[in-house]
């Protein structure tokens, strides 16, 4: 079975493609500039394919005989759509380094879909959402009756990939998002703060709409989800301040004006910066009677840590065949998916809060 890599000369599609050849794997190496796929692909020595995504019938072409497709490409909010409905029509498993909340949404939206093509689709396959994925289930397996669900993260790098930069542009000027009663509604960037030890320390912390308010829901079905990650005090002050900018950070000309800057100017961590760097991930859960659990891992970095989580899931589909539908990752793989992977250890296992 043929797999394909999409946005293969990207910053994290490429870190991917140079592991999997590593690995002894041969994935199709895929996206929309032809000769930056065509220099990747043979430098590697893999099969490679250019293709642009405003055709159906031309993307549906390229995925013929395709078992499993990772898109790594962002920002996802434009390529995901058209590259899910053409998987749905080749039969072509889809996974994707999201974690854009919407488009999360919309895929689970196409559950239905994928069950009736035979189709696994599993977004959210890389440091988005599965780190935090699998801690929500652990916490859901340890309090059933859990109604709240803390998640969150603290990055010791805040190097941006090209894609990653691209997707916080989007987002900017908007509000943030969390999950209450089920449904996903708007919180004001910077609200909401609280203090959170991620597993270096207590530190002030702000809700960000990161994609377990979408995903985590339909692993745990509990209702009210929120994701933090720790700031300073004066950036708190300046994420109060971008809301009151936010018709102007959302208008085309800074959009466009700031892509352009990112496209010239933003490359990615280097090596040496991603093998320093590690990630703290935390996770809190709570019921009505007030009982409560939380836990902590250290894992590598959120660009490492892709690699290996993506190329676990391609190998999972690629040598199994699990029932259809739209999965997340911890459903798909097991809560304890986590701490299968390099790098990856528990700090402390669910256990009562003091």
């Amino acid at each position: 079975m043929d797999w394909m890599i999409y946005g293969a000369n990207g910053y994290t599609g490429e870190l991917i493609a140079r592991e999997a050849k590593t690995r002894g794997k041969a994935p199709i190496l895929a996206g929309r500039n032809a000769s930056k796929i065509a220099g990747l692909a043979g430098e590697l020595h893999l099969p490679s394919k250019a293709f642009a995504l405003q055709s159906p019938p031309e993307i549906a072409a390229a995925l013929q005989n395709v078992g499993v497709l990772l898109n790594c490409a962002g920002p996802f909010s434009k390529t995901a759509d058209p590259l899910i409905r053409a998987c749905l029509a080749t039969k072509t498993h889809y996974l994707d380094i999201t974690g854009e909340i919407e488009v999360l949404e919309a895929a689970h939206r196409l559950d239905a879909e994928a069950k009736s093509a035979g189709v696994v689709l599993c977004p959210g396959a890389g440091f988005d959402v599965v780190p935090t994925d699998c801690i929500a289930l652990m916490l859901k397996k340890q309090l059933p009756e859990a109604t709240d669900l803390a998640l969150g993260f603290e990055i010791a790098d805040r190097h941006m990939s090209p894609g990653t930069a691209k997707t916080t542009v989007e987002g900017l000027g908007k509000s943030g998002k969390i999950r209450r009663a089920g449904r996903i509604v708007e919180l004001p960037i910077g609200q909401g703060s609280r203090h959170i030890d991620f597993g270096r320390g207590r530190k002030l912390a702000i809700p960000i709409p990161w994609g377990d308010v979408a995903s985590a829901y339909y692993t745990t079905g509990i209702p009210n989800i929120t994701v933090y990650t720790p700031v300073s005090s004066a950036s708190l002050n300046v994420a109060r301040l971008i809301n009151g900018l936010g018709f102007i950070l959302r208008s085309p000309w800074v959009q466009n004006w700031l892509v352009g800057m990112i496209e010239k100017n933003v490359k990615g961590p280097a090596a040496a910066t991603r093998e320093a760097s590690r990630t703290w991930v935390w996770g809190e859960a709570r019921d009505a009677s007030g009982q409560s659990r939380e836990m902590r891992i250290v894992t590598l970095n959120g660009y490492s840590f892709t690699v290996q989580s993506s190329l676990a899931i391609v190998e999972y589909l690629m040598s199994n065949d699990p029932p259809p539908g739209c999965w997340t990752p911890a459903l798909l793989m097991g809560e304890n998916f986590i701490l299968s992977l390099p790098g990856t250890s528990a700090l402390d296992l669910p256990r009562p809060m003091e």
